[in-house]
């Protein structure tokens, strides 16, 4: 191990704040109006109760501690200084407090009042933040009470009693000598310092409507969470609207957004109130509460820092877009209108510290990242990625003259894929089926039932087909190269890796040499989980094709194209029936024969489940995670089969679970396989890519030299992950 990775902190494996992850509270509650005390004693309650979950951020609602439609009371000092001692109540409380609290509270400020958010922890008042954006159209009537945040010179502090400090000073510490003061304006970031990259931003309800929003020059200042306290009377359909600015955000800003709103309790003299919260995380819909509660509510949810850090550093136009707006000459009056106007409030180890303990994961995990849980949403992508593949071989085709397509048909799920893509794509090409030509080339293994199946599905779409058995070829050269086999020995010994690639190689050989004599291409069927573990046999083998419609594809996915293709009906029944047999198969290379009373040779067997390598795979493909945080992701997605949501008509026996150490000794095994392997992704033919995860082309998504050590990887995983 390197110096420098032992002198790294140790990550406690079952802890989500050291896998990256911030739990964060969007709260709701009763509204005491104009009773600023009471709110604080509710909010207090509140703040202690999420706390005790473990909550390092609680978001409370616009101007809670007043109450939002007390209209011009708002003007009087009695209600005024009482928010202040509120505020001053929850400070002191904060001292024996875990989370963060940002509340909603008026503030004098000079000779005017604000609409203000006050961020608290650890017996601080940390800063203070007021609405950019004050609406005065419809219902609403803020300017009549408040001053626009907009407005508020750079660099601006104040103390709570309301006096403005000279721009050069800085806090001080409240003492007899003088008052505290803290920063205020709509360009504060605060940096929680015991949750590596936690920055949050504050805005208030309005600042998300406008065009250019606070938060978005926040994001791109640093800020991965961005939180909104709101006050948002409810009218049909803004309940809508909301969500899709809040996901919006989220997605492009590669951040999560963090929703409060004020509900019960608010005046109805003309509105009504709905207390909706919500979070949302690059665009995903990370939890919510229901709307029109009684008492209080709050979405706790688990926020992927870690993730949104990962996004952000693939993302090169999100760090171009901070470059734009760093520039001179793009400021304006508006503080945060340049990323490099925002100020940074540390929030210290000493305000809040994060726990190292196992307090669970409160968000949903995909089993199968490629493949959606949601069963409209997975009928959509499979009909989208069915048409890209359709398409990029609809494409090649028509560029190089409309050849015959030449592809081996084995029965098993990858053949099955490319020989249904093939038959769209001559469809659309308006020519005939038998312009494919599809061989059966039975081997020393292959079934008698995935033979019948690739040619019952062959026939049933009308290809050309032929059956090509390459024993004799493969026995001849076995005993030209004086193999054992080919010497007349049998039995498991001899079964190497060379009497499989002999069929696996004349297999292809035959198919190219084929499609030289006729005029054609050789279609190939191999797919991204196999290309991730080097499963396949290099050069004039599986490995090489003239154009891979399957390459942009994971194994786990596939099964779903196939049943998506047989459901909707796109081809005959016979087509369809051929296709739920062939899913209904192991899978297998079917190169080494079983013997008697054996099962069949199994690819999960010897390689592990696909399931786990395409978790594996688009963890590693779309964020870089460190394997330690795969394997923690890995066990809460798949430690009780019982749990959490499975992709639709995926068969009952697949519904399994995995314990630790079967994940720990998987994800070993790819890593080994994945770096070692490079060499043949080096050099893959053409093909599409198909899913948001990722492809493994050496001209798109993923560039390795296939000389590079896999050794700090798996030094990561076996230091931080437990054995068992």
């Amino acid at each position: 191990m390197s110096t420098a990775a032992a002198d790294r902190p140790p990550i406690v494996f079952h802890s989500a704040y050291d896998q990256g992850f911030a739990r964060i509270a969007a709260v709701t509650l009763p509204v005491h109006l104009a009773d600023p005390a009471a709110n604080a004693t509710a909010i207090i309650a509140q703040a202690r109760a999420l706390g005790e979950q473990s909550v390092a951020l609680a978001a409370f609602p616009e101007l809670g501690l007043t109450g939002y439609s007390v209209d011009d009371l708002f003007l009087s000092d009695v209600l005024l200084d009482d928010a202040l001692a509120a505020i001053e109540t929850i400070r002191a409380a904060s001292v024996d407090l875990f989370p963060v609290i940002v509340v909603g509270a008026p503030l004098h400020v000079g000779n005017r009042l604000y609409n203000c958010a006050v961020v608290i922890a650890g017996g601080e008042v940390l800063g203070v933040v007021p609405k950019a954006y004050l609406p005065t159209y419809g219902e609403f009537y803020e300017r009549r009470y408040f001053a626009p945040g907009d407005s508020v010179e750079a660099n601006t502090w104040i103390s709570l009693s309301g006096v403005q400090a000279p721009p050069s000073e800085r806090q001080i510490e409240d003492d007899d000598a003088g008052e505290a003061f803290v920063p205020f304006g709509p360009d504060l970031l605060f940096d929680v310092q015991s949750v590596p990259g936690l920055t949050f931003h504050v805005e208030v309800c309005e600042d998300m409507w406008v065009p250019a929003p606070p938060s978005t020059f926040a994001a791109l200042a640093g800020a991965t969470v961005l939180v909104n306290i709101s006050s948002s009377p409810v009218t049909v359909g803004r309940t809508r609207d909301r969500e899709l600015l809040a996901c919006a955000s989220s997605a492009r800003n590669l951040a999560a957004y963090v929703y409060s709103s004020a509900g019960e309790g608010e005046s109805s003299t003309d509105l009504a109130w709905d207390g909706q919260t919500f979070v949302y995380e690059n665009g995903q819909l990370l939890g919510s509460t229901e709307r029109f509660p009684q008492g209080p509510r709050a979405t706790v949810v688990d926020v992927d820092i870690e993730g949104l850090v990962a996004e952000r550093l693939r993302r090169s136009t999100f760090d171009d877009n901070r470059e734009t707006f760093t520039r001179p000459e793009l400021r304006t009056t508006a503080t945060f209108a340049s990323t490099s106007s925002f100020r940074t409030v540390t929030v210290t180890e000493e305000r809040l510290s994060a726990p190292r303990t196992d307090i669970g994961l409160l968000r949903s995990l995909d089993r199968f990242p490629f493949v959606p849980d949601d069963p409209d949403r997975l009928a959509q992508d499979c009909g989208e990625a069915y048409s890209i593949q359709v398409a990029g071989l609809v494409q090649r085709l028509r560029a190089i003259g409309c050849p015959k397509i030449i592809i081996g048909v084995s029965g098993g799920l990858d053949s099955t894929q490319a020989l249904i893509v093939a038959a769209r794509a001559v469809d659309e090409l308006g020519l005939p089926r038998e312009h494919i030509h599809a061989l059966t080339m039975p081997g020393f293994a292959t079934s008698e039932e995935t033979k019948a199946n690739a040619l019952r599905l062959a026939t049933a779409l009308g290809c050309h087909v032929e059956t090509l058995d390459i024993r004799p070829t493969a026995t001849q050269m076995l005993t030209e190269m004086r193999h054992p086999y080919g010497l007349g020995e049998r039995g498991r010994e001899v079964y190497d890796v060379t009497f499989e690639n002999v069929q696996a190689g004349l297999r292809t050989d035959f198919l190219f040499r084929i499609a030289n004599q006729r005029g054609g291409i050789v279609l190939g069927t191999g797919d991204l989980s196999e290309l991730a573990l080097g499963w396949c046999t290099f050069g004039v083998g599986d490995h090489m094709a003239h154009y891979g419609v399957n390459a942009g594809i994971p194994k786990t996915l596939i099964q779903h194209l196939i049943r998506w293709v047989a459901s909707e009906e796109l081809f005959s029944e016979e087509v369809s029936q051929a296709l739920l047999a062939v899913l209904a198969t192991e899978i297998s290379p079917e190169l080494v024969p079983a013997g008697e009373g054996e099962p069949m040779q199994s690819t999960q067997a010897t390689i592990g489940p696909y399931a786990l390598h395409d978790f594996t795979l688009w963890h590693i493909l779309r964020q870089g995670a460190r394997p330690s945080r795969i394997a923690f992701l890995a066990q809460k997605a798949w430690a009780d089969a019982s749990t959490g949501t499975w992709p639709a008509r995926i068969p009952e026996q697949e519904k399994v679970s995995y314990d630790l150490a079967t994940i720990r000794t998987w994800e070993l095994l790819f890593l080994r396989r994945f770096f070692s392997q490079q060499f043949k992704r080096s050099t893959l033919p053409n093909g599409p890519k198909v899913v948001s995860g990722g492809s493994l082309s050496p001209r798109g998504d993923w560039r390795m030299p296939s000389d590079a050590s896999a050794a700090a990887w798996i030094a990561e995983l076996e230091r931080n992950v437990p054995e068992s």
